[in-house]
């Protein structure tokens, strides 16, 4: 996620990167240290402060500098941002766990926020949260629990269930495989998930997904890893205590999601790439103007040529950059419309 731009942080607690200023700022989250970067205003006192909230995987962002774009940009409208790695990340404690529920997530969230305020950063006044994918579900949990949150900036946010099916769908269709192909595979995918939630054996999902095991993209996907009878069985325990949707095999992170949204209280800059095939982009743009828009202030933005991570691409796919080894160019007006909306907040 960008190139390494700042080493200072293996030797010191500060260092100097650009035209802001950074501090490394641990904090404690179920007796796990989570390390985070602060990066703050050279010659002036922020008007507040954006908490900066992850998306799916493994991060490595304090030390690779992840999101330096976004967070000059809102510098640039007077605010500090706060970002940290996951558990078992960088030079966070703990274990990382790819199936970390988004209740838990939004707690850790709520565990840095306090923590800001009670060491006084500065900033730390007003918090608003800026966050991608997955982030769509946490940070609402976090408006829901925490009362002062200022502001929330949504970046490809996700719908009420799971999307790995439009993902899927997605781009196996740019991969060139017929609507009929395409069709087996996602059921397969959603009959594996059945099975799973309902309590079946490890036998019984691996018979119902022969085809989808054997593509491509699948193991691709999946990193070329087998599926094994302990990983399936370690899966199947957290996984039956989701909530589940048995018409179409999607996991349900955040129950009663719409009233969730409804009733957060605080302005909404949501933004989306156009050519995203990681998430129905317009489905989840309904969503919104369905429940924050008919509340309170929600501005919306989409990019034409922009994918799931917002960055410019040709056809949004999974492995587009990887493959074609594509620079990480953002779409115009991106970070422009991220200081202006900040600004507009005064």
């Amino acid at each position: 996620m960008g190139k390494l731009l700042c080493l200072g942080w293996l030797l010191s607690s500060f260092f100097v990167c650009g035209q802001a200023q950074n501090h490394l700022i641990d904090f404690e989250f179920e007796g796990v240290t989570l390390n985070g970067v602060l990066t703050s205003l050279k010659n002036a006192t922020p008007k507040g402060l954006v908490l900066i909230v992850h998306g799916s995987g493994r991060t490595n962002a304090v030390a690779q500098d992840w999101y330096a774009d976004v967070r000059e940009a809102i510098s640039k409208a007077g605010y500090a941002t706060f970002m940290y790695d996951k558990q078992g990340c960088g030079q966070s404690g703990g274990t990382f766990d790819y199936n970390q529920p988004v209740q838990n997530s939004a707690q850790e969230v709520i565990a840095a926020i306090r923590a800001l305020k009670t060491k006084q950063i500065p900033g730390s006044q007003t918090i608003g949260l800026w966050g991608i994918s997955r982030a769509g579900w946490i940070n609402p949990l976090v408006i829901s629990q925490y009362p002062d949150i200022a502001f929330w900036i949504s970046v490809s946010g996700v719908y009420t269930r799971e999307n790995f099916n439009y993902l899927l769908e997605q781009n196996l269709l740019l991969n060139g495989l017929s609507k009929d192909s395409v069709a087996l595979l996602v059921h397969e995918w959603a009959e594996g998930n059945r099975i799973a939630h309902a309590g079946g054996s490890f036998e019984a999902a691996q018979a119902a997904t022969q085809n989808l095991r054997q593509n491509a993209f699948f193991n691709r996907f999946i990193n070329g890893n087998e599926i094994t009878k302990e990983g399936y069985e370690t899966f199947q325990k957290g996984f039956m205590k989701e909530e589940f949707d048995k018409a179409t095999g999607q996991q349900i992170h955040v129950p009663n999601f719409k009233n969730v949204l409804s009733n957060s209280n605080c302005p909404v800059l949501a933004l989306f790439g156009e050519k995203d095939k990681n998430v129905d982009w317009q489905k989840t743009k309904a969503l919104y103007e369905d429940t924050m828009g008919k509340h309170h202030q929600l501005t919306i933005k989409t990019f034409p040529d922009a994918n799931h991570n917002l960055f410019q691409c040709q056809t949004g796919g999974f492995f587009e950059f990887q493959d074609n080894d594509l620079p990480y160019i953002r779409p115009e007006g991106f970070l422009e419309t991220l200081t202006d909306w900040l600004r507009t907040l005064e």
